[in-house]
């Protein structure tokens, strides 16, 4: 898996580029990506075939990851990481949403996204779209996604972008968080963004 973009923000702050001052900012465990122009309003439909958007969650903090469902390891990881982390939190959980984006929608029908997102947590949504949209998706949020073969046609696996973007209640992309970051790590980042203002 690739977070060749996580790594850039993170040589970018490095750098003192894009506004990245810790000394202004709240001590993030994530990279704090705050102002960057990546993402969009992430147009897809969930796997009740419901048209869906980042403008409709405003008001929570909303967590994008990518992945496909027949993924063996990286995927079902960073969504129990991201139930782990919700836990922690508490009542404060109704006020996070988790958006799993398919990279691989030739076999992520929404029934199948139905059965696997929800298995994790069911306030957890599965999103999906044609080719043309998930294309649209992946680069808007510069995530790479490639398929790699199998031993038959439809057992190939898609090598992808494991990081997850984390928007604050205002709709605004704040933070990238990295694959492997431990629920505690987690929860306290979204207790932070769920205390911001303005």
């Amino acid at each position: 898996m690739r977070s060749a973009f996580a790594i850039a923000v993170a040589l970018a702050c490095a750098l003192g580029a894009a506004g990245c001052d810790s000394s202004s900012k709240p001590a993030f465990n994530g990279i704090d990506v705050t102002g960057t122009s990546v993402g969009g309003e992430l147009r897809l439909s969930d796997f009740n075939g419901k048209p869906r958007s980042l403008g409709e969650f405003r008001g929570k903090v909303v967590l994008v990851t990518f992945g496909y469902t027949q993924c063996p390891d990286v995927c079902p990881t960073t969504l129990q990481d991201l139930n782990a982390s919700l836990k922690k939190l508490g009542p404060d959980a109704s006020r996070v949403q988790v958006l799993f984006v398919t990279v691989d929608p030739k076999r992520d029908k929404p029934e199948l996204l139905r059965e696997y997102v929800p298995a994790f947590n069911p306030s957890f949504i599965g999103l999906y779209g044609d080719d043309e949209a998930t294309r649209k998706v992946e680069s808007d949020f510069k995530i790479y996604a490639q398929e790699r073969p199998g031993k038959t046609p439809g057992t190939y696996t898609v090598d992808h972008s494991a990081q997850t973007y984390a928007f604050d209640p205002q709709g605004r992309l704040r933070l990238v968080i990295g694959y492997g970051f431990t629920p505690e790590a987690m929860a306290s980042d979204l207790k932070l963004l769920l205390n911001s203002q303005g």
